[in-house]
C-alpha cells in the first residue's frame, strides 16, 4: 500500500488529534489508513447500522466485561469478552481494533485512541464506501433503536433522527426504540422518513381492523392486516434484493403497550418462512436479506428454522461481531452479524451474487473514530442545529467523574449503580431497582458529567419514578423473572435487556439454574438478610404498565450529582455468581 504525501500529513495530525504519538511517523500513517480501507468485491455491498440510540455526537464506549453465554451459547459469538474475544477473531491485543471490540484497558485506551461514533464522522465514511463502489451499487440498512436514547431525541419525538437518517441516506429500516413514541408519532415520522421502513411481524389486532386510525397509511395492508410493508425490492448494480423486516417481536412486553394498543408483535417464524418463499417465487430475487431486531441469539436460532434467508443484520443486543455466523438450516447456510451500539460501527457486507445465487462474500464491521475520520460538514452542520435550542440544559455541568462511568455488561454497571444511588439517596428508600438497558455513553474519570449524559442514560418516554413498599418475595419474584429473560436456554424466550440494576441490594445468581432458582441469599447492604414476608421500601422507575407518580429519572439523577462534586462509586451492588467459572463470557 502506498498513501500521497498529503494523505501522510493529514494521518499525522489525527494521529496526533488521537494521542497514538509518539510512535514510528510510518505506522502512525499505515494504521488508520489501513482501518477504513475496505477494498471492493463481488458486485453488491450493503452497509449496516443499528442500535445507535440517537447518538449524533461522537462519544465514549465501554464494551462489556460480563456477556454471559447459558447452555449451548456458552463460549459463542456474541457471548465472548476480553482477551477470549480476541482470540476468537484473531484480533491483536493492545491495538485500535482491540479497543473498538472490548472493554480491555478501556481508560487508557480511550484517551490514545480518542472517541467512537458521531453522525458526522459516520456520513464521512458512508460517503466514501459508496463512491469507491460505485453510484448504486449499496444499500444503507438500519437496525433501529434509531430515535431514541438522547434528549434532543425525546425532546423533538424522534424528529431530530428521522432528519438525520434521511441526510445519511438510508435506505430501509425496521425497529424497537421506534415504538415507544406514540403511534402517531411513530406513523408521521416514518412519513417523515424518505426511506423504506420495514416490518413482517408487525399486526393490527383484530378489534383494531374493523375501524382502524391509520387506515389510509401507505405501509397498511387491509388483506393481511399487517400495519407496515414487510419487505422491499431493491435494484442495487443490476441485482434484485429483497429486505425483509424484523421488529422487535417483544416490544409491548418490554415496552408499554399503552402507546401502540392497535399493534401485535412476535417473532412470527412460519410467516417469515411464508414471506422469503413467497418472495423467491414471485420476486425473483438474487439476494434475500432481512434486517432484524431480534438480537443475535434470536437470529441464530431463527436462521435454522427458516430457510431461503441469505443474509441476516441484526441488532438489538448490541454486540459488535467482526464475523458473520453461518447457520444451516435447510436451504444451505445462513450469514448471521451484529453491528454494535451508538454509531459505534458500520457494517460493511460485499457480496459477488448472479442468478439468484450468492457466491462468496466478504465482511468487515468498521469502527467509526472521530479522530481519523473528518466531519462531513452539511451533517454537522444539521446537528448543531437540531441540538441548539438545548445546547445549554444539554451542556449544563453536573459533577466530575471520579472514575470510568458506564453500562455495558450483563449486570450493574458504575453508571447504573449511579441512578440507584440517586434513586435511594433522593427518594428515601432501602433499595432501588433500575432497568437493566443497554444504551448509555461512558465518561472517562476526570470529565465533567453534564445533563447531556445523564439523558443519554435515562432518555425514555416512560421516565416516572415510584417509591413504594414491596415484600421480600415480591423482590425475589422480579430478580428471578429479569434473570430468566436473560439466561433462559431457549433464545426465543429471551425478552430483551440486561438484568435489572439494583442499589441497597445484594445477591447470588446462578445464571445456568432454572426459573425460582437462580436468586439466592438476599441481602441489604448492612448485610441484613430479607425476609420474604417483610416489606421494604423500593424506589425505581421505568413501569412498562400503568403510569408512575415520580418525578423524571433524570430529574432525581440531576440532583443527586448535583451534591456529589466529584463521583466514585462506594459500593457496587454486583451479585456473586456461581457456575460460571471459566466460561469465556466473564472477565477473569
Amino acid at each position: 500500500m502506498t498513501i500521497s504525501r498529503r494523505e501522510f500529513v493529514r494521518l499525522m495530525g489525527l494521529a496526533g488529534a488521537a494521542g497514538m504519538l509518539p510512535v514510528s511517523a510510518f505506522a502512525a500513517a499505515r494504521k488508520p489508513s489501513d482501518l477504513y480501507e475496505v477494498p471492493k468485491f463481488g458486485n453488491v455491498c450493503l452497509l449496516h447500522m443499528t442500535d445507535c440510540h440517537a447518538q449524533l455526537n461522537p462519544i465514549y464506549f465501554r464494551e462489556p466485561s460480563v456477556n454471559l453465554g447459558i447452555g449451548k451459547a456458552k463460549g459463542k459469538a456474541p457471548h465472548l469478552v476480553g482477551k477470549a474475544f480476541l482470540e476468537n477473531f484473531d484480533i491483536a491485543p493492545g491495538g485500535i481494533e482491540a479497543h473498538a471490540f472490548t472493554y480491555l484497558d478501556f481508560e487508557n485506551a480511550a484517551k490514545k485512541f480518542g472517541k467512537v461514533g458521531g453522525f458526522s464522522h459516520l456520513a464521512t465514511l458512508v460517503k466514501r464506501l459508496r463512491s469507491e463502489r460505485g453510484d448504486g451499487n449499496t444499500l444503507l440498512l438500519d437496525g433501529g433503536d434509531t430515535w431514541q436514547g438522547s434528549g434532543t431525541a425525546y425532546w423533538t419525538r424522534g424528529k431530530d433522527m428521522v432528519g438525520a437518517c434521511n441526510k445519511l441516506g438510508v435506505d430501509v429500516m425496521t425497529g424497537h426504540w421506534e415504538f415507544t413514541y406514540m403511534d402517531k408519532e411513530v406513523i408521521a415520522n416514518i412519513g417523515d422518513f424518505k426511506g423504506e421502513f420495514v416490518a413482517q411481524n408487525v399486526s393490527v389486532n383484530e378489534d383494531a381492523l374493523f375501524d382502524y386510525r391509520f387506515s389510509d397509511f401507505k405501509g397498511f395492508d387491509e388483506d393481511s392486516g399487517l400495519a407496515f410493508k414487510p419487505y422491499t425490492m431493491k435494484s442495487v448494480n443490476g441485482m434484485r434484493v429483497a429486505v425483509i423486516g424484523q421488529a422487535f417481536p417483544y416490544t409491548p412486553i418490554a415496552n408499554p403497550q399503552r402507546f401502540i394498543p392497535d399493534w401485535t408483535f412476535g417473532i412470527q417464524d412460519e410467516r417469515m418462512q411464508s414471506m422469503v418463499n413467497h418472495i423467491r417465487e414471485n420476486e425473483k430475487p438474487d439476494l434475500v436479506v432481512v434486517i432484524s431486531h431480534n438480537g443475535m441469539d434470536v437470529d441464530l436460532k431463527m436462521a435454522s428454522r427458516v430457510s431461503g434467508i441469505d443474509v441476516i443484520f441484526g441488532g438489538h443486543t448490541h454486540d459488535g461481531v467482526p464475523r458473520p455466523v453461518e447457520v444451516s438450516n435447510k436451504s444451505g447456510k445462513t450469514l448471521v452479524t451484529n453491528a454494535g451500539s451508538n454509531g459505534k460501527f458500520l457494517g460493511v457486507m460485499d457480496l459477488d451474487v448472479s442468478k439468484g445465487k450468492l457466491k462468496s462474500y466478504r465482511y468487515r464491521l468498521v469502527p467509526v473514530f472521530s479522530n481519523l475520520l473528518e466531519a462531513d460538514k452539511d451533517m454537522q452542520a444539521y446537528i448543531d442545529k437540531v441540538r441548539a435550542p438545548y445546547k445549554d440544559k444539554l451542556e449544563k455541568k453536573l459533577a466530575v467523574a471520579g472514575e470510568t462511568l458506564y453500562r455495558r455488561g450483563n449486570f450493574n454497571g458504575t453508571f447504573d449503580q449511579i441512578i440507584c444511588d440517586a434513586l435511594n439517596k433522593v427518594n428515601d428508600s432501602q433499595i432501588s431497582l433500575s432497568p437493566g438497558f443497554r444504551w448509555g455513553t461512558t465518561v472517562l474519570p476526570g470529565q465533567d458529567i453534564t445533563m447531556d449524559h445523564v439523558m443519554d442514560q435515562t432518555c425514555i418516554t416512560y421516565p416516572e419514578t415510584y417509591r413504594r413498599e414491596m415484600t421480600g418475595e415480591e423482590i425475589k419474584a422480579i430478580l428471578e423473572d429479569v434473570c430468566d429473560n436473560l439466561f433462559n436456554p431457549d433464545p426465543y424466550y429471551q425478552q430483551g435487556g440486561d438484568m435489572v440494576r439494583v442499589g441497597g441490594l445484594d445477591y447470588v445468581c446462578e445464571p445456568g439454574e432454572t426459573m425460582g432458582k437462580r436468586i439466592t441469599n438476599m441481602t441489604l447492604d448492612n448485610g441484613t438478610k430479607i425476609e420474604a414476608k417483610k416489606k421494604y421500601m423500593v424506589s425505581g422507575w421505568a413501569t412498562v404498565g400503568s403510569k408512575s407518580p415520580g418525578r423524571p429519572i433524570w430529574d432525581v439523577v440531576a440532583d443527586y450529582l448535583k451534591e456529589q462534586g466529584t463521583v466514585k462509586i462506594k459500593k457496587l451492588n454486583t451479585p456473586k455468581l456461581i457456575g460460571v467459572k471459566g466460561n469465556p463470557g466473564i472477565a477473569s
